[in-house]
């Protein structure tokens, strides 16, 4: 009995040892990789009111020099209105909204085992600003077109007025003059006559 006691309390610290080390041994990579824990807007989020600025929080403080951020809305556009500021383990990026859809913020930084950290947040804006100026354009061309369509009619319709308005008066003018002379004939006739009749 007395040999196997001090045999147990040698072993204690060695059975103790080798239970800390199996236990640190899958918490050795979560130490080594910087992981994200959670943004807003959250991932996969649909938002009608855009934020001012996207923020992303890490499980570890975030080194400024070698961590980079991306934001780009459709079409691949850049929606970023700034740089980003470090905060321990949270950055935020203002943000500049464009047209509704898909928001895509890409991030990259460094771990201390060497490999670096990449990932993504997606969000969609269900609102955002219209893209007005192209339609107007094209509305405003057509408008000349009209215009000498409807003037060209009235130009003609007036001379025949005109026309018909002088023939009629030279027609009268000349019924007038003819009128004269058949009276000034019988007259003429008249005293003929008379000038004949006191001779006999």
């Amino acid at each position: 009995m007395g040999g196997r006691v001090p045999r147990l309390v040698r072993a204690v610290p060695v059975l103790v040892g080798v239970a800390l080390g199996v236990a640190l041994l899958p918490a050795s990579p979560a130490l080594a990789h910087n992981s994200l824990t959670g943004s807003n807007p959250a991932d996969g989020a649909k938002v009608a009111t855009a934020p001012a600025a996207v923020e992303l929080r890490f499980l570890s403080k975030l080194d400024p020099g070698r961590t980079k951020i991306t934001v780009t809305g459709p079409d691949n556009i850049p929606a970023a209105g700034g740089e980003p500021t470090f905060s321990g383990s949270r950055v935020r990026v203002p943000f500049a909204p464009g047209a509704a859809g898909l928001y895509i913020v890409d991030y990259q930084l460094p771990s201390s085992d060497g490999h670096p950290v990449k990932g993504e947040v997606r969000f969609t804006l269900t609102t955002g600003t219209a893209a007005a100026p192209p339609s107007v354009t094209p509305s405003a061309s057509p408008t000349p077109s009209p215009t000498p369509t409807s003037a060209a009619p009235e130009s003609p319709s007036t001379t025949p007025v005109a026309a018909a308005g002088t023939d009629d008066a030279g027609r009268g003018w000349l019924w007038a003059v003819a009128g004269g002379l058949v009276l000034l004939a019988a007259l003429a006739a008249g005293l003929f006559l008379r000038r004949r009749s006191t001779r006999t």
